[in-house]
């Protein structure tokens, strides 16, 4: 059986920063993820400067597709305005294998099923023991679902559900859309172009409410391709699109239970305002490293809750995506 001191379970943004912090703090990790890196992820690719700050990123360094917005393009009841920001871009595809590569963690392709503590660690599918246990694995995370679920199940009111695709696209537009509250979606579609011809397009929702209005996320996914064709953003009608279900940040989730500790989407941590989760990964699993290496504390209360930076406007989208 392979011993180790810590076990990272996902190889994502979250499960990479912790592993990337580890080492430079001294301590060794083993990362397991089921799948092989590169792999496709399904995500907007929307990052913000506070993540290349915990991520110590210099874009002049990084070696793939990488863009700047100056600002976003604001569509709101009817309603089109400019806000001037510096926001980014990137592939997942790309950005996750160069964070774990980076991170000089060892990296295994494993697919966790049972977790079973073992006197102050864990052993996971008797292949595998630890001291420590990191969760990554996203809202699905093994981590969590054995060790947490019990204690902290979800909050369901803050379950997202999103549509979406990337694809090969040669935009002329090179502006971020955003469109919120369209035809009374409980959160927001996007347009996203990235470098080399590429963007991303998707539109997401809280799952609770839009039952509630009897509201289908695939109606509004048809409504978002007839208002990008309109716009002249995407010329195609075909677009299927996938899918995937996360939980906006309400602390309900303990950041750890003894040696265990879950982090990013395990934990519940995408941002209320506009559900932006790669940030709260990144920042979850560097806190968390740090407390590992006794060098700090975590917890998921400690992650910022919103993405704007303007408390009233937060407070705002947060309430009307939940009505």
């Amino acid at each position: 059986m392979r011993a180790v001191d810590v076990i990272i379970v996902g190889g994502g943004p979250a499960g990479s920063s912790c592993a990337w912090r580890l080492r430079r703090l001294g301590f060794e990790s083993l990362v397991l993820d089921r799948e092989v890196f590169p792999r496709d992820k399904l995500c907007g690719g929307w990052i913000t400067p506070q993540v290349l700050a915990d991520l110590e990123l210099d874009p002049a360094t990084y070696p793939h597709g990488f863009l700047n917005f100056r600002r976003l393009r604001i569509h709101i009841y009817g309603l089109s305005l400019f806000l001037s920001t510096v926001q980014h871009s990137i592939r997942r595809l790309e950005l996750d294998a160069w964070l774990l590569e980076r991170s000089g963690a060892e990296v295994l392709t494993h697919e966790v099923r049972h977790i079973e503590p073992d006197g102050q660690g864990f052993v996971l599918d008797n292949r595998f023991r630890c001291r420590h246990l990191v969760g990554a694995g996203g809202t699905r995370c093994p981590v969590y679902r054995s060790l947490f679920r019990e204690r902290s199940p979800r909050d369901r009111p803050w379950q997202l559900v999103a549509l979406e695709r990337e694809l090969d696209h040669p935009w002329s537009d090179g502006d971020c859309h955003l469109w919120f509250f369209d035809r009374g979606l409980p959160g927001y579609a996007w347009y996203v172009p990235k470098a080399n011809g590429v963007i991303n397009v998707g539109v997401g929702g809280f799952a609770e409410t839009l039952k509630r209005r009897g509201q289908d996320i695939k109606n509004h996914w048809g409504q978002l391709l007839h208002r990008l064709r309109r716009a002249d953003l995407v010329d195609r009608s075909d677009l299927e699109p996938g899918g995937y279900s996360y939980y906006a940040h309400t602390s309900a989730t303990p950041g750890r239970i003894g040696n265990a500790w879950v982090i990013g989407d395990a934990a519940g941590l995408a941002t209320r305002d506009l559900c932006e989760g790669i940030g709260p990964a990144v920042r979850s699993g560097r806190l968390a490293a740090e407390a590992i290496a006794g060098q700090g504390s975590y917890e998921p209360g400690m992650i910022a809750a919103h993405t704007s930076g303007h408390p009233w406007l937060s407070r705002l989208l947060a309430l009307k995506y939940l009505r």
